[in-house]
């Protein structure tokens, strides 16, 4: 019998201003070429979150989005649940930043908690982050058979006014290349805790990055995905990488 996966997109009205929800028909189309039969659910503030989903998604918002976000998310703890139990919980720039410990929001950089999710604090840098980004994946928690070489490779378009500081229960997501990513000296980008991971690219990223989508969706089923040859990725991602190494703003 074929599995359902059910996959949760997390209040598109407040966070989804960047089309991450583009993550959810890459992770949807990847499973059906796979034989599985995935499930969309698009929750709303007002309405609970499914307490069943395999994988939730969220995106970026403005100041007050965020906010919003936290109450609620924070008031029902569907998504601690769902981190609890080893749910894919991944979210991208104020998404990311609203799972850490706390972040800023206005001018006077007013200090706001986070959900906790992550051990991360995000604060307001001096430029903004706004440009294509070139990254390479570290070993993830669980991945068996990480990627390497030009499939380890991540690409997006990073548009952040935060910079991120990790704690010591998370790890770094990727090391950048080319591009901002978290801020810190290290150069490092994203985070991962548990099966709860964050980054800053939109792109939609996982669009951009197949490999990263897999991982994704392996963490969720627990178990390793047979290869999906798509003809045509490989080969733009090629060119992808190329031209933002040879626009590079560093």
């Amino acid at each position: 019998m074929t599995r359902s996966v059910h996959i949760v997109l997390v209040y598109q009205s407040l966070l989804g201003i960047y089309g991450d929800r583009g993550n959810a028909t890459v992770l949807m189309r990847r499973l059906q070429w796979r034989g599985f039969e995935p499930r969309l659910t698009v929750a709303e503030p007002g309405r609970p979150l499914p307490d069943d989903a395999d994988v939730y998604l969220l995106g970026g918002g403005e100041d007050g989005a965020q906010t919003t976000a936290v109450r609620l998310l924070q008031q029902e703890g569907t998504l601690h649940r769902a981190a609890d139990r080893g749910a894919v919980v991944f979210a991208v720039c104020a998404g990311y930043q609203i799972l850490g410990t706390t972040f800023t929001i206005g001018e006077r950089d007013e200090v706001m908690p986070g959900l906790g999710l992550l051990d991360i604090s995000t604060r307001r840098g001096e430029q903004r982050a706004v440009g294509e980004i070139l990254t390479r994946l570290r070993p993830l928690p669980g991945d068996v058979t990480p990627l390497t070489g030009d499939d380890a490779l991540v690409t997006g378009f990073e548009n952040h006014g935060g910079m991120t500081t990790l704690g010591p229960d998370a790890a770094p997501l990727a090391d950048v290349e080319i591009g901002v990513g978290n801020g810190d000296e290290a150069r490092t980008e994203g985070a991962v805790q548990g099966s709860v991971v964050g980054t800053y690219p939109h792109g939609p990223v996982l669009a951009r990055n197949p490999g990263l989508a897999d991982f994704l969706l392996e963490t969720a089923l627990g178990t390793r995905l047979d290869p999906l040859p798509v003809a045509p990725l490989p080969a733009l991602r090629r060119e992808r990488v190329a031209a933002i190494r040879a626009t590079s703003r560093a």
